[in-house]
């Protein structure tokens, strides 16, 4: 048994604090997946292009780039507690504000509404991240933020459970007679404006209640004594730490790797249910396709944390990449139900990724890690232009997905090759850590 294996991932001491900031974990897991079906859900009831549809994991995705050096900067004035707390207002704020958004039937009010949420995500994503790695020995750092992370996916099973079975099942602009004509399309605009106005009072209601649970959160927080970093009375100047991180090229490159890691993820996981739509799969049905990746991903995330225990990380993070981008082949390639069995199977390969590329950057970083984990909730913002990117390339010959082929594939499949370079950027971090970085 390893000497690493020996150490606690977290102190009994500690434990009741770590459940609650891990349970944060989930509830940004439940608007991150909660919000991935709504693509498909504002595109219908809006009438939206894929590229306008795609500007709400612009707007998503966006918030984390916009606040993530706000949040880093706060966390250094104030405490770890303070930025979750300031976290969890501006999550609750932005998911109460879909209610008047609704009242509008606004678009951009909408995706106004989910940038102020993301303020928030971002704000606990960079204060629970490095405060999970402060809790305990350097040595297991990574397995425990690995282990914080799984419960992320269960936070995003419910939010992908919650928008099947209260939204997308109940949208009647997505109803279709018995040819599979949309009946949407055939209707009157008054008859369209009422279905409209009722739509949207669906992808509202879910939020709203979030947001009341959400202030749950706050108050129970706000109320308990939580544990202070060791160093946390040290502060740190801005400009010296970005310096001193930014020369060094396991940061940096583990930086660039995160945006293609997120890119990749949000791709696969976003498009999922149109890639369903080209084999003749409604848009309820799908989500089990997207429910099927999260359970996979969980697993995969779970057999990654046990193996890290044994294998270096750098080592491990470079087979998940290969394991992902021979997947996305298959999804581009392998015909008819084979293609989504293997989109769903690369959720296996993303489970690690996020939570290893975050730790292996951040290892040995001191209170620098403060603000080297605001440039790595930054690189979310891969999952905000790259899926604008293949939005372009989905409208690329008409708004249909079938509408163009290369290399005997539609543009639906192919436009997964921006899946597959974003995968090898990740699989040569992980080469690059596990053949240079851990060596000196």
């Amino acid at each position: 048994m390893s000497a690493e294996s020996k150490v606690p991932v977290v102190a009994k001491s500690i434990l009741i604090p770590f459940i609650l900031i891990t349970s944060l974990f989930a509830l940004w897991g439940l608007a991150n997946d909660m919000t991935n079906p709504m693509v498909r859900g504002f595109q219908k009831v809006l009438e939206l292009t894929n590229v306008q549809a795609s500007l709400v994991q612009l707007a998503f995705y966006g918030g984390y780039f916009t606040m993530a050096i706000p949040a880093a900067l706060f966390v250094n004035k104030f405490s770890y507690k303070k930025g979750v707390l300031v976290g969890l207002a501006l999550y609750a704020c932005g998911a109460l504000l879909f209610y008047p958004a609704a009242a509008n039937e606004s678009y951009a009010f909408f995706l106004a509404a989910l940038y102020i949420l993301t303020f928030g995500l971002a704000f606990l994503e960079t204060t629970a991240n490095p405060y999970v790695l402060s809790m305990g020995a350097e040595e297991t750092a990574t397995r425990r933020l690995n282990f914080a992370q799984m419960f992320n996916p269960m936070g995003s099973i419910t939010g992908l459970l919650i928008a099947q079975n209260f939204v997308l099942g109940a949208l009647q602009s997505d109803d279709t007679t018995a040819d599979g004509t949309a009946i949407y399309d055939t209707l009157s605009e008054t008859a369209k404006a009422a279905i409209r106005t009722s739509d949207l009072a669906v992808i509202r209601n879910p939020y709203v209640i979030l947001g009341i649970v959400v202030l749950v959160f706050f108050i129970l927080i706000s109320i308990l004594k939580m544990p202070e970093n060791k160093t946390q009375g040290a502060k740190v100047k801005f400009s010296e730490s970005v310096q001193r991180l930014w020369k060094q090229p396991k940061f940096s490159f583990g930086v660039i790797a995160q945006a293609f890691y997120v890119g990749a993820q949000i791709m696969c996981w976003t498009y999922v249910y149109q890639y369903a739509e080209t084999l003749g799969i409604d848009s309820k049905s799908a989500v089990t396709y997207g429910l099927a990746g999260y359970i996979v991903f969980l697993v995969g995330r779970t057999v990654g944390t046990a193996l890290m225990a044994k294998m270096d990380s750098g080592k491990l993070l470079m087979f998940f990449g290969l394991g992902a981008m021979t997947t996305v082949l298959g999804a581009i390639f392998l015909p008819g139900m084979t293609g989504i069995y293997s989109l769903v199977a690369t959720s296996f390969f993303l489970s690690i990724m996020f939570p290893t590329i975050y730790g292996i950057a951040l290892e040995g970083q001191g209170e620098d890690a403060k603000f080297g984990a605001a440039f790595l909730v930054m690189a979310i913002v891969g999952g905000a232009l790259l899926p604008y990117l293949k939005g372009y390339i989905l409208d690329f010959g008409g708004s249909g997905y079938e509408d163009t082929l290369f290399l005997g594939v539609t543009e639906m499949r192919y436009s997964f090759f921006l899946s597959l370079v974003c995968l090898l950027v990740v699989t040569l971090y992980g080469r690059k850590v596990y053949k240079v970085y851990n060596k000196k």
